[in-house]
């Protein structure tokens, strides 16, 4: 039997906030944030494991996100205010961490397979266009028929409960909400148990026969964590103790 093992383990300074995968590059960005306001940018190659750049902060310490990642590059949006959620222009980011183009009246719409989709925010009503990602510049009207939405490859897991799921643990679970997921042989399984009264959430990987993979995910926690995983690709990827990046493929 072979046991898996993950090939990224990274802890990062802060919560991770948001994930984004860009998979013309395979490269997967990272939005952290820190108690004393302060968010920051990470991005690491899921083919080597490399970490292009870490913890990159801008001149905004903290109105500012993630808004899409493609073909390398990473685009962030401000916000409009502290007390609002509506994002305020679009900045590129290279794997060198360096702002390649910044323009702040366009407004994000979606990506698709020839580039991310924008809008002038100060004109109405809302005309999109295509744009090209190395530049900012516009390059054409939004056109549905071709500019179709590009594939992420990223599978969520279905919910299910513990009852239902025959394996290790299962019998432990606690609350009637389990995730899981299959691939190939595989069987990927997030589920809560109670350890002297500390709701944990932990994560396994079945083959045909038995458990090749597990970890403990989350301890001490007040309430049942959803969306544990995703699968990419080959994949899996999780995050730990809210601030470790775990990548282990199948």
């Amino acid at each position: 039997m072979t046991m898996l093992s993950p090939f990224i383990n990274k802890r990062l300074d802060g919560v991770i906030w948001r994930m984004e995968i860009d998979s013309l590059s395979d490269t997967i960005f990272l939005e952290t944030r820190t108690d004393d306001r302060q968010v920051a940018f990470t991005s690491v190659n899921l083919n080597t494991g490399e970490t292009n750049f870490e913890n990159h902060t801008t001149a905004e310490r903290w109105l500012t996100g993630i808004e899409a990642a493609y073909d390398g590059l990473l685009l962030l949006h401000n916000y409009q205010s502290e007390n609002t959620p509506v994002h305020k222009g679009i900045s590129a980011i290279d794997n060198a961490a360096q702002i390649i183009w910044s323009n702040y009246t366009y407004g994000f719409d979606h990506l698709t397979v020839n580039g991310p989709v924008v809008f002038n925010t100060q004109v109405q009503p809302k005309k999109l266009f295509l744009i090209d990602i190395k530049t900012g510049t516009m390059l054409r009207t939004y056109n549905p028929p071709i500019d179709v939405e590009i594939d992420n490859y990223i599978r969520f897991p279905q919910t299910t409960t513990p009852a239902q799921l025959n394996g290790p643990l299962t019998s432990d679970s606690y609350g009637n909400v389990a995730q899981y997921l299959h691939y190939n042989k595989f069987r990927i399984v997030s589920l809560h148990t109670l350890n002297n009264g500390q709701l944990q959430q932990r994560l396994f990987i079945n083959d045909e026969t038995a458990t090749v993979y597990e970890d403990l995910l989350n301890t001490g926690i007040q309430k049942m964590q959803p969306e544990s995983f995703i699968l990419y690709k080959n994949l899996v990827i999780y995050i730990k103790n809210k601030s470790n990046l775990i990548v282990t493929p199948l």
